[in-house]
């Protein structure tokens, strides 16, 4: 479907609490996945849409969330024993972030929202589940905890929302998502979106078996980055990678940077070696609690904490506006993972900057992750600018080694083998332990 370009929100015909929700947070026109999904899914279609990471598809499954319940309320909406609506996230992250932008847009419209999410809160989610919501937003395993205890039913829902389906696949909740599926009124009595990066064969049969006929809105499927994030890769010996990074981040000035790491581990080290060095930073992993790692959020959200150290738990939902960096200072494993990490900058027509260290632990994945974008990442130069010495606070229960430009690695390591494409625009590639 080519929908219209530039279509704004007043067009739509939306009920008027909606479009005061819309005004609140900002926005006039729609984005391309808005103006192709809106249209429909207000007619009462369902929706299986693709698009690439911040480009609104939040926004596009709430409206149309909030226009379904306002147009077709029960007389009995206020005495129902169960949600009307339920939205169902991968990661308790995008929960949160769901519930905090569909409480901005959904202001007006009197819906009763809640959020439900492991970790924390248990009680307090439940009481406010017993009281009554209209929305509810949740991750499976603590919706299901609930709807088996009979805090609330599923005989009610007109619209279900499943976001980030195939990051459901991949965290290992698709059982979770038939449970909910298959006690919900049958799907031609409800509206049914599903929305996701990727639209995988096994999306598409979840789709087709749960949903109504669904319409595919797929927006630049082949088209796996977002054109405003300028990519740059160095090649740094795993000793230098501290120093390049206090340095990148001392010379681009920073101020809400997202920093990339392949384990909690190293996100712990490199958070400590960034405070060392005068660069506020805090690390955000799978096992932090969760109200810790909520407030660290809220802190980076806000500004006050320039830096934020996370693994791939944090890599997928996220919506922080104004995030100026990416920095991989691990290079990810997966090549999906790549395009979603710099994808938490340059979100909703912004512009942003993705810095990649191609080291001599992890360059081998370069291939595969240029392979999968479609193009060759730019060099940047290991200027002298870039070798300087650091502060290196030691890891816990092992040698201090590196900070210091050409001083020796890890054991096995090697001295800089990986910054084949570095100088002079060579263009081969280091792969440890392949000659």
């Amino acid at each position: 479907m080519n929908g219209p370009k530039n279509l704004l929100f007043s067009e739509l015909g939306l009920p008027e609490p909606i479009l005061e929700g819309i005004r609140r947070a900002g926005f006039q026109a729609c984005t391309p996945i808005q103006s192709q999904s809106l249209p429909l899914a207000l007619e009462g279609k369902d929706i299986a849409g693709q698009a690439q990471t911040g480009t609104g598809k939040t926004a596009a499954f709430l409206i149309a969330t909030f226009n379904r319940l306002l147009r077709h309320a029960p007389p009995d909406a206020d005495r129902l024993d169960g949600p009307r609506a339920v939205i169902l996230a991968p990661t308790r992250e995008l929960a949160v972030q769901i519930h905090a932008d569909a409480l901005v847009l959904g202001a007006a419209t009197g819906l009763r929202i809640a959020v439900v999410f492991g970790g924390t809160d248990y009680d307090k989610q439940r009481d406010q589940l017993a009281a009554g919501v209209d929305v509810l937003i949740g991750t499976p395993g603590r919706l299901i905890d609930f709807f088996k205890q009979h805090i609330f039913s599923l005989r009610h829902v007109q619209v279900m929302v499943l976001d980030e389906a195939d990051r459901m696949f991949d965290l290992g909740f698709i059982k979770d998502i038939r449970f909910v599926l298959r006690r919900l009124p049958p799907f031609d009595r409800r509206l049914n979106l599903l929305f996701s990066a990727t639209l995988s064969y096994r999306v598409l049969e979840l789709a087709y078996e749960h949903m109504n006929n669904p319409h595919l809105v797929q927006i630049e499927p082949d088209k796996k980055t977002v054109d405003k994030v300028t990519q740059v890769v160095y090649f740094p010996a795993n000793p230098e990678k501290p120093g390049l990074l206090i340095a990148i981040m001392k010379r681009m000035q920073a101020s809400r940077t997202m920093v990339f790491v392949n384990t909690k581990r190293e996100a712990d080290h490199v958070a400590d070696i960034l405070n060392a060095n005068g660069i506020g930073a805090a690390a955000i992993s799978g096992d932090v609690p969760q109200p810790k790692r909520l407030k660290m959020l809220k802190n980076f959200q806000e500004g006050s904490l320039p830096v934020l150290v996370a693994t791939d738990v944090a890599s997928r939902g996220l919506h922080v506006p104004d995030v100026s960096h990416v920095v991989n200072y691990d290079l990810p494993q997966d090549p999906e993972d790549y395009v979603h990490r710099i994808g938490r900058t340059a979100r909703a027509g912004a512009s942003g900057d993705s810095v990649s260290f191609a080291c001599e632990s992890y360059a081998v994945t370069l291939p595969e992750i240029e392979a999968y974008i479609g193009h060759r990442i730019p060099v940047g130069q290991m200027d002298p600018g870039l070798l300087v010495e650091v502060k290196i606070p030691p890891r816990e229960g092992r040698p201090r080694f590196g900070g210091r430009p050409g001083g020796r690695g890890r054991p096995g390591g090697g001295g800089g083998g990986s910054r084949g494409r570095s100088g002079g625009g060579n263009r081969s590639r280091h792969r440890p332990g392949r000659g």
